[in-house]
């Protein structure tokens, strides 16, 4: 498994965009729930966001559905 984060892939670079731009997102998970925050950081594993109190969630890749930014 590799540890370090894979730059030239899409995906990494719109996650890195969402963290610049500080974009709410929404993440769906493989239990079915829906989670709002900021996206703080990512790693090769797992996601980290911060609710709306500032409380940090972190979320391992491999429980994602999906991640798009939050409609307005």
């Amino acid at each position: 498994m590799s540890t370090e984060l894979e730059t030239s892939l899409p995906s990494i670079r719109q996650v890195q965009t969402l963290i610049k731009d500080g974009n709410e997102v929404e993440i769906k998970l493989t239990t079915g729930d829906l989670l709002t925050g900021k996206v703080r950081w990512q790693d090769p594993q797992c996601i980290c966001i911060l609710d709306h109190y500032d409380q940090p969630t972190i979320i391992w890749r491999s429980a994602i559905v999906f991640l798009k930014p939050k409609a307005i």
